[in-house]
C-alpha cells in the first residue's frame, strides 16, 4: 500500500476538528496549509484571533507514544531553561499529545526564520554556545524510549536489515554488509567509552533558524536520540574536521562556555559520518513506498544508485 494512503483520513476538516478539540475553546479559521514532510503530516492553522499554530500528526507505527513523550520532555526542559526551541503546547485533557482519527498529534506555536548564514568567527562561537547550552539541559534526565546512537547496536542492525531488503541490489549486498561490519565492529568499544546524553541528533545548519533580533532558533527534534555529544557538533562544520581545524576550534570555544566535552570524542567524527550515510539509507528504506519520496528519488534501489552509495561508503571508510 502507498504510504501516502496512511493519512487519507486527514482531511482539512479532520485537522481543524482535532485542533479545536485539543485547544478548546480556541476556534480556527477554515483554512489548513500543508507543509512538506515525508514521515509525518504537518499543517499550519490560524485561530479566529489571528494566532498561528503548527499541528503535527505522527505516522502510525513510526514512534510510540512514550518515544514522542521523550522528545517533548526534552523540548520542555529546553524551554524551561530559556533555550530557543519551539516546545509543544499543553492540550485539553493534559499532556502534549492527543489522538484523533487514529493519529497521535501535537500542536506548536508557529515560528519562522531564515537559515543562519555563517559569516564570521563569532557566528561559529554562537553555534557552539547554543549546542553547549542544549547539552547542559541534556544531562538532566535520560530518554529511555529513544534510539541510542551506537555503531553496532543501532547502525549495524540497520545495515543487516538493508542488506536483506528488496531495496538492496543483489550485486552489492555482500560487499555492503562486509564493509559495514568491519568498520562498525572496529569502533564499537571506543563509542562505549564515552558519555551518552540526550542529543538533537540531526543538528545541521538547516535546523538552526535566524530570527534576527530574536536570535537563533533550534528546530526539528524528530531525530532526537541518545548519543555522544560530538554528534551535535560535527554537522555544523563546513568539511571533514581535519580540513577545517579553525572552524572546529571556534565551535568548541563557544561550546565549552556552557558545557564540557571530552576532546577524545573528536576521534568519533568520521565514524559518525559513515554511520550517518547508513542512517539516511535506512530512513529512505522506510519511505520507499511514499509517493512523494518515489517522485523525488526515482533511482532509489537501482544498480546505479548502489554503485554511487558504495563508492561513498568506501571513500568514507578510508577516512576513518
Amino acid at each position: 500500500m502507498d504510504m501516502s494512503d496512511t493519512f487519507e483520513a486527514l482531511s482539512p476538516d479532520a485537522v481543524l476538528s482535532a485542533c479545536e478539540q485539543a485547544l478548546s475553546p480556541i476556534g480556527f479559521e477554515p483554512v489548513v496549509t500543508p507543509y512538506n514532510s515525508y514521515i509525518n503530516r504537518v499543517f499550519a492553522v490560524k485561530s479566529d484571533d489571528g494566532d498561528r499554530f503548527i499541528a503535527k500528526f505522527y505516522r502510525p507505527g513510526r514512534w510510540t507514544r512514550a518515544a514522542i513523550e521523550d522528545e517533548h520532555q526534552f523540548l520542555l526542559d529546553c524551554a524551561d531553561a530559556d533555550l530557543p526551541v519551539v516546545a509543544p503546547l499543553a492540550l485539553e485533557g493534559g499532556g502534549t499529545i492527543a489522538e484523533s482519527a487514529g493519529f497521535l498529534f501535537s500542536v506548536y506555536p508557529f515560528r519562522s526564520g531564515r537559515t543562519f548564514d555563517i559569516n564570521s568567527d563569532d557566528d561559529y562561537r554562537r553555534l557552539g554556545a547554543l549546542i553547549g547550552r542544549l547539552h547542559g539541559v541534556s544531562r538532566r534526565r535520560a530518554a529511555p524510549n529513544r534510539l541510542t546512537l551506537h555503531p553496532v547496536d543501532l547502525t549495524l542492525r540497520m545495515c543487516e536489515r538493508l542488506a536483506a531488503s528488496p531495496s538492496m541490489h543483489p550485486e552489492f549486498a555482500s560487499e555492503f554488509l562486509d564493509l559495514s561490519t568491519d568498520v562498525l565492529n572496529a569502533r564499537s568499544d571506543e563509542f562505549s567509552s564515552f558519555e551518552t546524553i540526550r542529543i538533537h541528533g540531526d543538528c545541521h545548519r538547516g535546523n538552526i533558524l535566524d530570527r534576527m533580533d530574536d536570535g537563533l532558533l533550534l528546530i526539528d527534534f524528530d531525530d532526537m536520540m541518545n548519543g555522544p555529544a560530538i554528534q551535535d557538533l560535527w554537522l555544523l562544520l563546513p568539511d571533514h574536521m581535519k580540513l577545517c581545524p579553525r572552524e572546529r576550534d571556534l565551535l568548541l570555544d563557544g561550546y565549552t562556555q556552557f558545557s564540557t566535552l571530552d576532546e577524545r570524542s573528536l576521534s568519533l567524527v568520521e565514524t559518525l559520518r559513515f554511520m550517518r550515510i547508513i542512517y539516511f539509507l535506512g530512513w529512505c528504506e522506510t519511505q520507499k513506498d511514499d509517493q512523494l519520496f518515489r517522485e523525488k528519488n526515482p533511482d532509489w534501489g537501482t544498480r546505479s544508485f548502489w554503485v554511487r552509495e558504495m563508492e561513498d561508503l568506501h571513500y568514507q571508510a578510508d577516512h576513518i
